[in-house]
């Protein structure tokens, strides 16, 4: 935040969102001084906006009474596009540190005429998903933004990062892209103190420092083709390689891109994947329509057995089979 703009638009919602604050606590959020404040709120005043000053021990600065923004000018199709997208990037983990969707939904229903308000309101209540919703791990704003910005300018950054481990290091990277994926945020890129292309969970990284040091990024690199790859080959405990006897493009709709990797083959797909267990691996299998053919491990042939000795007791119980 230390952009002067910035820190002038943070200091008129944090009056906006507060009825009144202290020169001293202002200027601890936005990490300035006290000097720095009464030349912000000058500023506001230049532009319009009231900001009354109260002295005394209790005194403070405040917006002043009956003030109100102008109102946000939305036409139906665009309020409903936002108020849908914050609802959406809701349920599907996108949040970040801050209670950033319940805060906009909220600013954006208020200023809202009332004939676009209440059915947009009505939306809200009545609208329901048929996926579950996602917990995510919710990464720093200034972090996530930091990287989106580094990775478009092709600029160097230092990190400071601590693994799951709980090991903390500090490494600068090229980041090559952000990627969401299933409730968490992950930078790729190349790490410049392993020498190699690396994944980070964004919400591990607890600061981001541009570096004067640009970058080129691989030609035609494809970050959520290498994150999905990384997942797929996570440490789990079987290796397992099959040949699926279908076609690609049907085969990848049916499979996740998180779990497995697909190479074309004349004979068919080649599936590489890891498993910690084979039981599971053997339900996957058995759900295609395709014919395969088991590469490794050996131990997954008999798990496929034991499934279908089980489908096979299940086809032949009957009404009468049931306990009473």
């Amino acid at each position: 935040m230390s952009h002067p703009l910035t820190r002038v638009l943070t200091l008129l919602e944090l009056l906006q969102s507060n009825s009144r604050l202290t020169g001293a606590e202002l200027a601890d959020r936005l990490d300035t001084d006290v000097r720095t404040v009464r030349r912000y709120t000058a500023h506001l005043r230049e532009l319009g906006i009231p900001v009354e000053a109260e002295r005394g021990r209790y005194g403070g600065y405040r917006l002043a009474r009956g003030y109100r923004m102008p109102p946000l000018v939305l036409t139906n199709d665009e309020a409903l596009a936002v108020v849908l997208g914050l609802l959406a990037a809701e349920r599907l983990g996108m949040s970040t540190t801050a209670p950033a969707s319940a805060g906009a939904l909220a600013k954006i229903e208020r200023v809202l005429p009332h004939a676009m308000r209440e059915p947009l309101a009505a939306m809200r209540e009545a609208l329901s998903f048929t996926a579950n919703a996602v917990i995510g791990q919710a990464p720093g704003t200034g972090v996530l933004l930091a990287l989106a910005q580094a990775s478009r300018a092709r600029i160097t950054v230092g990190i400071s990062h601590q693994s799951w481990r709980q090991e903390h290091t500090e490494r600068d990277i090229d980041p090559y892209g952000v990627v969401f994926h299933t409730g968490r945020w992950y930078v790729v890129g190349h790490d410049h103190l392993r020498d190699s292309l690396r994944t980070f969970r964004i919400d591990r990284i607890a600061s981001v420092t541009p570096r004067v040091d640009s970058f080129t990024a691989p030609d035609g690199f494809d970050s959520v083709a290498h994150l999905t790859s990384s997942l797929a080959q996570g440490s789990y405990r079987w290796r397992v390689e099959v040949t699926i006897h279908g076609p690609l493009d049907e085969i990848a709709r049916r499979l996740p891109r998180s779990a497995v990797t697909l190479t074309a083959q004349p004979t068919g797909v080649l599936m590489h994947a890891r498993a910690e267990r084979l039981d599971g691996m053997a339900r996957v299998l058995a759900s295609l329509e395709w014919p395969f053919t088991i590469h490794q491990p050996d131990e997954l042939r008999q798990a496929l057995k034991d499934l279908a000795a089980q489908l096979t007791a299940a086809a032949q119980r009957g009404p009468e089979d049931l306990p009473r």
